[in-house]
């Protein structure tokens, strides 16, 4: 069956960085488009950042443009999100998820993803 499983989250500093991991199996990596999404406390689950099949196409969430990078490694089946210069906005549950459509686009609803992961829990404070 299909697994996406998180890591990297934890605690950092205001300003810091960290770089979450997703591993994926159970499904053609290679042809998803992939995203981040997050849910901070008390609420909704929103779109962080998207990845296309190959690569070449991305966008962001305009609260994390220019601070988070988005990529994939094809070969390994992982999807990465590099976050620097955190802000305590950005605390939250990270999610990874896996498009169950084509991938030559980049996609931003929740409802264009159909795997999910567990998340990972990043904190940003002073």
């Amino acid at each position: 069956q299909v697994q996406l499983v998180e890591s990297g989250g934890g605690l950092v500093q205001i300003g810091g960085s960290l770089r979450l991991s997703c591993t994926a199996s159970g499904l053609r990596f290679s042809s998803r488009t992939m995203a981040w999404f997050r849910q901070a406390p008390g609420k909704e689950r929103e779109f962080v950042a998207t990845i296309n099949w190959t690569g070449s196409a991305t966008n962001y969430a305009a609260a994390v443009k220019g601070r988070f990078t988005i990529s994939r490694d094809n070969v390994a089946t992982m999807v990465y999100l590099q976050m620097s210069n955190l802000k305590p906005e950005d605390t939250a549950i990270y999610y990874c998820a896996a498009r169950v459509g084509g991938g030559a686009s980049v996609y931003y609803r929740e409802n264009d993803y159909g795997y999910w992961g567990q998340g990972t829990q990043v904190t940003v404070s002073s």
